[in-house]
């Protein structure tokens, strides 16, 4: 987490600006990576003392300063000595008391003892001290772009550690996000509200709608600062995987109170691209119903639908692509029971989906109760059979549940 210090950004008006690096900053934090690479193997102390000296003057020594901070993270370090450091300091010490004027020969004598060279001995006395660590070269190699992007990163989860409240509104891939909020414990709450689609497709209409989330900042908490805005900064690369999104979050620093806002496009770097299913079950099922029903669009994740204080996330949606009114939504669910089962059309009855076909796994049933009269299940074993979903969605009206497993 940068310090408050080192936070790139201005103060205008109440507005929080960050001052983002750009492909101009890349001529400069190439020769920054540069000269870590040069000092891989050699001691941390002697880096910083480089980096001290390359800092150029002016406005531009805090970013600098920012890019070797990052850097630091990547670079990592080894304290391994010949000689366990608190080990090697015992043994030499301890020898040398009482005979201040032989410093060589208790060094060669405790070597010997220790079976090392007493250069090794030497190397090794201080080498758990951080300036004293030997750089390691990262796992992979870093352009300037990318070390623009994850310095902007670093920068904006600085400003958000220091929020008070943060309010996101997000359009595609919410579900990840907001998995991702309740997971790591954040205090946040959920709302939809619909948008107009930003095309003409029923596919593209089926996904749009607007996931608002609020969520409290670290200096709204009394304690845990640290764990809850750690959590929070790990928040922002999500956001770079949602088709759209705006935040805007009140941040306390030094120079004063303001507003952050952020939006699509900024040049922050996102988390690792997400899978685009969440098991190889899904994975199979949508490369073998686009296969047989070319008739039918299949939506991954479609817009999220309030049901009372909770959202529900279909799994997918089925559309006809001649005539969209008949649309279908699936969810694939793995253990279960009856009990949550019911929970579950529950949910989707309050978000009025009334056209919801449930498959479930009968491997891992954990009750035998008979199903709700009024579902349409599909049962599966291993892989869910796209004719059993058609024979429910060609059918167009009507509760159906299949009996037992196909074996298509």
């Amino acid at each position: 987490m940068l310090p408050g210090p080192l936070l790139l950004v201005d103060l205008r008006d109440g507005e929080l600006r960050p001052r983002f690096l750009t492909r101009a900053d890349e001529p400069w934090l190439r020769e920054v990576i540069d000269l870590h690479d040069r000092f891989v193997g050699r001691r941390r102390r002697e880096l910083d003392e480089a980096l001290r000296e390359a800092e150029p003057a002016g406005r531009g020594r805090k970013q600098h300063r920012v890019a070797a901070k990052v850097l630091s993270s990547l670079y990592g370090s080894s304290k391994e000595a010949a000689v366990p450091p608190k080990t090697a300091r015992a043994e030499l010490f301890g020898a040398a008391c009482g005979r201040p004027s032989e410093s060589e020969a208790v060094l060669r004598e405790t070597a010997a003892r220790l079976g090392v060279e007493p250069e090794a001995l030497l190397d090794s006395l201080f080498a758990d001290l951080p300036g004293e660590r030997m750089i390691l070269a990262p796992q992979a190699s870093l352009s300037p772009s990318e070390l623009a992007l994850r310095c902007n990163l670093a920068n904006v989860q600085g400003l958000l550690y220091r929020s008070t409240e943060v309010r996101l509104a997000l359009e595609g891939n919410s579900r990840r996000v907001v998995q991702y909020s309740k997971l790591r414990g954040l205090i946040c709450s959920v709302a939809e509200r619909q948008v107009e689609p930003t095309g003409t497709g029923e596919a593209e209409a089926e996904a749009a709608g607007l996931v608002l989330v609020r969520l409290s900042g670290p200096f709204a908490l009394f304690r845990r600062t640290l764990l809850y805005g750690r959590a929070l900064a790990g928040l922002v690369p999500q956001l770079g995987w949602c088709r759209r999104y705006r935040l805007r979050a009140h941040c306390v620093l030094g120079v004063g109170e303001g507003v952050l806002r952020l939006q699509s496009g900024d040049p922050i770097l996102p988390a690792v691209e997400p899978k685009r299913y969440d098991s190889k079950l899904e994975a199979r099922f949508a490369i073998e119903f686009v296969r047989a029903a070319p008739r039918w669009d299949l939506v991954r994740e479609p817009r999220p639908f309030a049901a009372g204080g909770a959202l529900v996330y279909p799994d997918f949606v089925l559309i006809h692509k001649d005539d969209p009114c008949r649309r279908w939504y699936l969810e694939i669910a793995g253990f279960w029971t009856a009990d949550y089962l019911q929970k579950k059309l529950s949910r989707y009855r309050r978000a009025r989906l009334e056209n919801l076909i449930l498959c479930i796994d009968v491997e891992r049933g954990c009750s035998e109760e008979e199903l709700p009269e009024d579902a349409r299940v599909v049962r599966y074993r291993r892989k869910v059979c796209v004719d059993d979903v058609l024979a429910i969605v060609e059918l167009r009206s009507g509760p159906v549940t299949t009996k037992g497993p196909s074996r298509c």
